[in-house]
């Protein structure tokens, strides 16, 4: 190769690096720009639950506390049963998230890795189901929560969650990735089809499962129009119901409703920091196959 060609070849490789170096920086500053959109509305949050109700109001707004006021965190308990309310959210949640968990993992096998007839069109029509807008169920919940009894109930508000459309078609995705060959095998040693998905494909489909259920504990945590609904009573109603009621028709102490919201939200980033990568592989290998 002559010093010509060296040289092209170098020049090129160089430049090669450069684009590839400032594309990187360009991505860096998109998602950092990204980052801080985020973040900043958390900030402001916190950042309001420690000043007081006449700081939070005034014009122009100021950014920092003048004085840290702690006391709305302690009022927050003082107007509403916060621990009952707590308390409520965690066992609507968990009722949720496990039944969400056991029947879309059962569907999403029974789709994926079972024969039956009209299997293909059957699941068009449950996935036709996404486009129903979710108000336009409200009113038959109501209804037949009522006709139960079980308004101001626990039930009323765990029971309509217990399903999900789309953490079955997540889940139906992951089990279609996994390879058929652990059927056979399984089936040669002579598994039924329970025993395929409970002792072989279930185990492989953790990723899936824990991005279903981050999922499923995102949306129930921070639901409002079901629980302020179905829930008229303080002691029944969940966190994001109970700090609804704060908001006044005249006056509303902005400080002590976001104290609330701090407390409210610090659980589900805990529970994210703690299974992020779960729910990125999880993401990433359920993709679009099938």
């Amino acid at each position: 190769m002559s010093e010509r060609v060296r040289r092209r070849v170098h020049d090129d490789r160089v430049q090669r690096r450069r684009g590839r170096a400032g594309a990187d920086v360009a991505s860096h500053v998109v998602l950092g720009v990204g980052a801080v959109l985020m973040v900043v509305p958390f900030v402001w949050q916190l950042l309001t639950s420690l000043k007081t109700y006449t700081e939070s109001i005034r014009v122009p707004l100021t950014i920092l506390p003048e004085l840290w006021d702690f006391a709305n965190y302690a009022e927050v308990f003082e107007i509403l049963p916060f621990g009952q309310m707590f308390l409520n959210t965690v066992l609507m949640t968990l009722g949720r998230t496990v039944a969400q968990l056991a029947f879309c993992a059962m569907a999403a096998y029974a789709f994926a890795r079972l024969t039956f007839p009209g299997r293909d069109v059957l699941f068009i029509v449950f996935l036709s189901v996404l486009m129903v807008p979710v108000e336009l169920l409200l009113l038959p919940q109501y209804q037949i929560m009522a006709s139960l009894g079980w308004l101001n109930t626990i039930q009323a508000l765990i029971a309509p969650g217990m399903f999900n459309v789309f953490g079955t078609f997540l889940l139906r995705q992951y089990f279609l990735t996994l390879p058929r060959a652990l059927d056979e095998a399984a089936e040669l040693d002579g598994c039924n089809p329970g025993q395929v998905f409970w002792h072989v494909l279930l185990p492989l489909a953790r990723p899936g499962l824990v991005t279903v259920a981050v999922l499923a504990v995102l949306y129930s945590w921070n639901e409002l129009m079901w629980p302020l609904i179905v829930n008229t009573r303080q002691s029944s109603m969940t966190l994001t119901a109970g700090l609804a009621t704060l908001q006044g028709d005249q006056i509303t102490d902005y400080p002590v409703i976001m104290a609330g919201s701090v407390m409210a939200t610090i659980p589900l980033l805990i529970l994210f920091m703690v299974l992020q990568k779960q729910v990125i592989s999880g993401f990433a290998s359920s993709g679009i196959k099938g």
